[in-house]
């Protein structure tokens, strides 16, 4: 460590140091309890620390130590199911330590240095490996966890053993470097990939309204804004649950302290539905939550995703939820008018957009270090003030992220869920993904979608009409329209998280799902052709059955017995 200096100022969160000689980021030690701090600006010789924890009590004069060192985060097996604060603090070691109120000054270290992990080779001795190459494995619960070659180490293997280690003892060494389980990272800096992809293959996510209508590609970034109570929470774990990523990172970043118990609280019973274990043993949670000091949530981003970066360099693709970049960037906002900078829109600092990018752009899907492919999807709420969606936080990021999932409260009063508008949301990955879907669904599918979006646009176009005249004033044919994109709202778009069918629909099932409403909308109109009164169109049993279909357990059979009946039902009404 550099010689100790002395605090000059304390604004809240941000000190003033004088008598030291840091480096942008750097961490340091604040006052008598040695509060963990990092250097945010340095003008001559008063260095300007924002600090992670509370510092009521703490006064000029106390001393200051420099540790020489950015902010790292520890990377290495036992990340699973962990739970840390936004600077890679486990939670649950600190309540052994301490219980349920964490103590200032106390820290402990992000991956436990007890546990025995046991370790199997990849490679032998006198192999030549570069760095992010795979050395060996260990069985992370159900996960295998790929141990890499660390950052700017190359060679040949002098030495490499199997057997059970803990994360810091020496597995192998190359070129003469010792090598353990266990890498730090600081998390400010994306890790290195080789190659970044075209985001061309979907996350499916199993669910309708976002799979089929506004798509995600693996390592694309998604906003999901919208205000209290319209289900952002419950949309993140349904992606969480089900979307084919292998690895989960949550960060739960100046939530409300309720909201941050009942994810903590849910997570651990959720089951995977891929290997029927606990949703947890694949996911890593950070909870920051509002009443935290405000510091260390600006970090719990910058963790969450330098914990996903290396799964994904081990060719994992992994799914990084932030709940909520609002919150984040109300940290931001309280940092910057503690340092008296010039505030940009609505008091945000004039760099929102800069940072916001930062976050975003480390999403990708690529070719990593040991040529394996891996993603990182990034799927970020945001918390508008009163459902605005106008204010600078929610504006700047759909300047970046190219899916925009716009939950609305109209729909949630209606109880339509999950509440993302159909006419406000828009994927701009369509395009791409459009040789995926017709190659791995079927070849008509994003014109099936199209037709879709055209009957529900069309529909807003007439309930303008229908709300001045009313809806039996309108023509016959634009009376079936509006009852097509009813079905297609309440049968396809709504779907219900809690139901065991329905909670999770294939793509091929969806599919056939918009198919048989299509076929529908295509006989109701021969069907009026051939001179059949409206009323009897609007009661075929078919259109019935197909509604509540999608909640049997023999769902695929009913697909097919429906697709039957409507031909039948038609057939009777001169089709």
């Amino acid at each position: 460590m550099s010689k100790e200096g002395k605090i000059y100022r304390v604004a809240g969160p941000v000190v003033t140091a004088v008598g030291i000689s840091p480096k942008m980021y750097d961490v340091v030690q604040v006052g008598k309890e040695k509060l963990m701090g990092e250097v945010i600006k340095i003008v001559g010789d008063h260095t300007i620390i924002q600090v992670y924890e509370d510092t009521s009590g703490v006064r000029p004069g106390e001393p200051v130590s420099n540790t020489g060192r950015p902010l790292v985060a520890e990377l290495g097996p036992g990340l699973l199911s962990s739970v840390y604060d936004g600077i890679q603090r486990p939670l649950p070691v600190l309540k052994d330590k301490m219980g349920d109120y964490i103590f200032r000054g106390v820290s402990a270290p992000g991956l436990d240095r007890e546990k025995k992990w046991d370790f199997n080779p990849a490679v032998k001795k006198g192999d030549e490996v570069t760095e992010g190459q795979v050395i060996g494995t260990v069985m992370e619960g159900t996960m295998e966890h790929r141990i890499l070659v660390p950052p700017k180490v190359n060679g040949k293997v002098d030495k490499i053993k199997a057997g059970s280690f803990n994360v810091e003892e020496t597995v192998a060494v190359i070129g003469g470097t010792d090598v353990s389980m266990m890498q730090r990272w600081p998390v400010r800096v994306p890790r290195p990939v080789k190659e970044k992809f075209q985001p061309d293959i979907p996350l499916v996510t199993g669910q309708r309204v976002l799979d089929t209508m506004f798509p995600l590609a693996k390592g694309g970034a998604a906003a999901i804004p919208g205000g209290f109570g319209t289900g952002k929470t419950v949309t993140q774990q349904q992606l969480a649950k089900w979307s084919d990523a292998e690895i989960v990172v949550y960060i739960g970043c100046g939530e409300r302290g309720n909201e941050m118990t009942e994810v903590l609280t849910e997570f651990p019973h959720l089951e995977d539905p891929k290997s029927g274990n606990p949703l947890m043993n694949r996911t890593v949670l950070i909870a920051n939550t509002s009443n935290m000091p405000v510091a260390a949530r600006e970090a719990s981003v910058y963790t969450g995703m330098t914990i996903a970066e290396y799964y994904r360099d081990m060719g994992y693709n992994v799914s990084l939820m932030a709940d909520s970049t609002s919150r984040w960037a109300e940290a931001m906002r309280e940092i910057s008018s503690r340092l008296e900078e010039m505030p940009g829109e609505e008091g945000y600092p004039a760099y929102l957009a800069g940072r916001l990018s930062e976050f975003y752009e480390r999403a990708c899907r690529c070719k990593t270090l040991a040529d394996s492919e891996g993603s990182i999807s990034v799927i970020g709420a945001v918390s508008p003030p009163g459902g605005d969606l106008s204010e600078p936080v929610t504006q700047n990021t759909l300047r970046i992220v190219r899916v925009f999932w716009a939950l609305d409260t109209k729909l949630r009063e209606r109880r339509h869920f999950p509440a993302i508008h159909w006419l406000t949301s828009y994927s701009l990955y369509d395009k791409q993904l459009r040789g995926w879907y017709s190659a791995n669904v079927a070849e008509d599918f994003p014109a099936m979608r199209e037709w879709a979006m055209l009957i529900l646009q069309k529909e807003s176009e007439l309930q303008e009409i229908v709300q001045l005249v009313g809806s039996d004033a309108l023509p016959d044919e634009q009376k079936i329209t509006l009852e097509v994109a009813k079905m297609i709202r309440e049968i396809f778009l709504q779907q219900n998280a809690y139901d065991k069918v329905d909670t999770y629909s294939p793509m091929q099932r969806q599919y056939t799902l918009m198919k048989l409403i299509k076929k529908y909308a295509d006989l109701a109109d021969k069907a009026l052709t051939a001179g059949a009164l409206v009323a009897k169109i609007f009661e075929v049993p078919s259109k019935q059955r197909l509604a509540i279909a999608k909640y049997k357990q023999n769902i695929d059979d009913e697909y097919k017995a429906v697709d039957k009946d409507l031909e039948s039902d038609f057939a009777k009404l001169g089709v």
